[in-house]
């Protein structure tokens, strides 16, 4: 979020209070931006309208790149590069490899999230995020509503709704 733009900022005090807010302004047609939170809250996410995340794909990704350059590095060193009769096993002896193959599926896929994580939310050292109220952090609910965005409801409509639906301070930033 920027900070060229402005928000209208409704403050809850209670979870449920939000969650049933959410479902109050949606209905007066006014687009939510955004609801920050101290801690997640069930139901949330589809009640504001946000798309599912697509880090499960990312995963799989993670995990077949992970798995071909496991199966890549042992086919290269125990067949090509150095081949030694172990045991009297053969050079590609396939079912020796699973266990050094999922552990190289589990190692790219789980550093593979953590910095496609870190990098979709920008974070990273450096970073300052734009909090719009410092008490989210604490112990309150903010619904943030982009006035840009709702061309076709005024700013006193958006701050009459978000009092109507129980918000304890409405702040313009």
């Amino acid at each position: 979020m920027s900070s060229t733009t402005n928000y209208i900022l409704g403050v809850y005090d209670d979870e449920d209070e939000v969650l049933h807010a959410v479902s109050e302004v949606k209905s007066k047609g006014i687009k939510i931006e955004d609801v920050f939170t101290p801690f997640p809250i069930h139901g949330l996410d589809r009640a504001v309208g946000h798309e599912r995340t697509r880090l499960p794909i990312a995963a799989f990704m993670f995990g077949v790149l992970g798995l071909t350059c496991a199966l890549s590095l042992i086919s290269y060193t125990m067949v090509f590069d150095w081949p030694m009769i172990i045991g009297g096993k053969d050079f590609f002896a396939l079912p020796n490899w699973i266990p050094v193959s999922f552990e190289g599926t589990v190692l790219f896929t789980a550093f593979g999230l953590v910095i496609t994580f870190c990098i979709s939310n920008n974070l990273y050292p450096g970073n300052q995020p734009d909090l719009l109220d410092l008490r989210i952090t604490d112990d309150k609910f903010v619904m943030a509503i982009n006035v840009d965005k709702n061309k076709k409801v005024s700013a006193d409509d958006i701050k009459k709704a978000l009092k109507d639906s129980g918000a304890i301070e409405v702040n313009v930033r």
